[in-house]
């Protein structure tokens, strides 16, 4: 990323609250960069079909998307059906994953979710949100994951970047993941859904970190109301990039299968 990032300019004038049209504009302008900066915005979850899919989006809670990756090939080598891993002997499942952490609640959710396939849907992974929630450790943020990228169906993912960003944009207020579903999901046209989750939580992970963000070298500082929470020297703020953004790869493994919600590729790509 050459040059500095511009000073954030306000739309509105100082003490006036933000209409709600005019954050709704703001919010769609933010994601229409997004998308310039991160076209080939993706899953970063390594997955051949929906199961390795939803097996991964599951281990990911409270560690890395790299960290899962690392750990999937051996899984499901050993386990390639929901058969397969329902039959698992725990200890043994569990010494596998033991790298993602709380490798026990997960493995019990893994084993009582590949049942639940087994019996429930014929060994298929199902594309309703209606059903991938009843099954065993599966929330709306991970069944969002699942319809957004296996299926193709549009689905907004709240994880700890999306809900950290959205509040920073001013988007919501609201903590509540199923809350900050919502709100977001009255933004933005349902087919924009599933690709906006990527592009904030790519941005998320590259640049709007947590602790440190990197003002100064955002390229929509100018549209956000929270700069200057994180360091605004573009040089400084340079050094705290992430990932493709510092000049290293990102966290998938292996290239990205063709599944109906895959993104075009990167631009002069292929």
């Amino acid at each position: 990323m050459s040059g500095s990032a511009k000073k954030p300019v306000k739309d509105t004038k100082p003490g006036k609250p933000e209409s709600h049209l005019a954050m709704v504009r703001r919010a769609r302008r933010i994601n229409r960069e997004l998308a310039e900066v991160y076209p080939y915005a993706h899953p970063e979850l390594d997955f051949r079909n929906p199961f390795e899919l939803l097996v991964a989006t599951v281990l990911s809670a409270q560690t890395t998307d790299l960290r899962v990756n690392q750990t999937t090939p051996a899984l499901f080598a050993a386990y390639p059906t929901p058969e397969d891993m329902a039959a698992a002997v725990p200890e043994e499942l569990e010494e596998i994953i033991r790298p993602t952490g709380f490798f026990r609640a997960k493995a019990k959710s893994l084993i009582g979710l590949s049942a639940s396939l087994r019996d429930d849907f014929g060994g298929e992974v199902p594309g309703r949100l209606a059903d991938l929630v009843t099954l065993p450790g599966v929330g709306r943020k991970t069944a969002n994951v699942v319809l957004g990228n296996a299926f193709g169906v549009p689905g907004i993912t709240v994880d700890t970047h999306f809900g950290r960003l959205v509040r920073r944009w001013k988007w919501t207020d609201q903590e509540d993941p199923e809350k900050v579903e919502a709100e977001i999901a009255a933004i933005f046209p349902k087919s924009e859904w599933t690709m906006l989750s990527h592009r904030v939580v790519f941005h998320g992970r590259r640049i709007c970190h947590a602790r440190k963000p990197a003002c100064g070298a955002c390229p929509i500082a100018p549209l956000c109301p929270s700069y200057g929470e994180g360091e605004t020297d573009p040089e400084k703020a340079r050094k705290l990039l992430k990932y493709e953004m510092g000049g290293q790869p990102g966290q998938r493994l292996s290239p990205p299968p063709d599944y109906p919600g895959k993104p075009a590729p990167p631009l002069g790509a292929g």
